[in-house]
C-alpha cells in the first residue's frame, strides 16, 4: 500500500485555513500550526532553513527605499511579455514573489491578495504575483486564487537573484520536500532548486519596498498584510512584496 504523503495529508488542512473569513496573518498561522501537528519534522527542518538565511542575511542587497527597481521582461500566465513599467503605467504595484503553486503558503497568500484586488484597485495600485514555474503551472495558481492580477514566470529565479531573493535549499530539506510530496523541480522544469526566501516582514517604501517589521506602514488594507513573525518560528509561512511607484525609472 502506498504511503500518503504529509502534502496530500495536509490539503484538507491548507483549504480550511486559506477559507477562514480572517487576517492573513491568522491564515498563515493557522495552517503553519497544522504543519507542525501533522509534520512536525519537516517543520523543523524549515524552522532550521529560516534561521540559516537571518543568520547569513538572506536578501540584505535587495533594493532598500528609495532605490530604483531593476527594470524586468517577464512573461506572465497568457505567455505575454510583461516589463516592470508596463505595470507602473497602471500605477503603483505590488509585486509578490511567491515559491510556486506547489506551495500551501503562497497559495495562501495569493488567495488573499486576490480578495483584496478591488480594494486596492480603488486607489489606483494593483497587484502582479511572480513565481518560479512555468507557465501552465502559473495558469493554476492563478485559476485556483481567481486572481484578477497576472502571475508572471521568473524562470530559474533569475530576476529573484538580481535582487538577491532567492536561495538554495539544501540537499536535506531537498529531499524532505520530495518525499513530503512537494518537489518545485517538477513545475520549474530545472533541478537547481533555488527559491525566493520565507520573509518574517513586508518589503515596503516610497519607491520600492525595504525591509520593516512594522505591518502599520503597509499600504495594503490591513487583511492583506504579510504578518509579523518570529523568525524562528515562521515555518516559512510569508511570501516577499516589492512595491514600486510610477516614479519609478526604470
Amino acid at each position: 500500500m502506498t504511503e500518503t504523503k504529509l502534502s496530500e495529508i495536509l490539503e484538507e488542512s491548507f483549504v480550511r485555513c486559506r477559507d477562514l473569513e480572517a487576517p492573513l496573518a491568522d491564515r498563515l498561522q493557522a495552517f503553519a500550526n497544522e504543519l507542525r501537528r501533522l509534520g512536525p519534522r519537516f517543520a523543523a527542518a524549515v524552522d532550521a532553513l529560516v534561521s540559516r538565511l537571518a543568520e547569513s542575511h538572506a536578501g540584505a542587497k535587495a533594493p532598500k527605499v528609495g532605490e530604483p527597481m531593476p527594470a524586468f521582461l517577464l512573461p506572465d500566465d497568457q505567455g505575454r511579455l510583461v516589463r516592470l513599467e508596463d505595470l507602473l503605467g497602471k500605477g503603483p504595484v505590488a509585486l509578490a514573489f511567491n515559491r510556486g503553486h506547489w506551495c500551501p503558503f503562497c497559495r495562501i497568500n495569493v488567495d488573499a491578495l486576490a480578495r483584496a484586488e478591488k480594494e486596492v484597485a480603488a486607489e489606483d495600485r494593483h497587484v502582479a504575483a511572480i513565481v518560479p514555474d512555468r507557465q501552465k503551472f502559473a495558469v493554476w495558481l492563478r485559476s485556483e486564487a481567481k486572481a484578477p492580477f497576472p502571475v508572471l514566470t521568473d524562470i530559474d529565479n533569475g530576476y529573484a537573484m538580481t535582487l538577491d531573493l532567492a536561495f538554495y535549499v539544501g540537499d536535506e530539506l531537498k529531499h524532505m520536500m520530495v518525499s513530503s510530496g512537494w518537489d518545485p523541480s517538477v513545475s520549474q522544469g530545472t533541478d537547481n532548486w533555488m527559491l525566493p526566501p520565507p520573509s518574517s516582514s513586508a518589503l515596503m517604501g516610497s519607491f520600492t519596498h525595504a525591509l520593516s517589521t512594522r505591518t502599520t506602514e503597509c499600504a495594503w488594507p490591513s487583511r492583506t498584510c504579510l504578518p509579523r513573525c518570529d523568525p524562528r518560528r515562521s515555518s516559512g509561512a510569508d511570501c516577499i512584496v516589492l512595491m514600486a511607484t510610477a516614479r519609478v525609472r526604470v
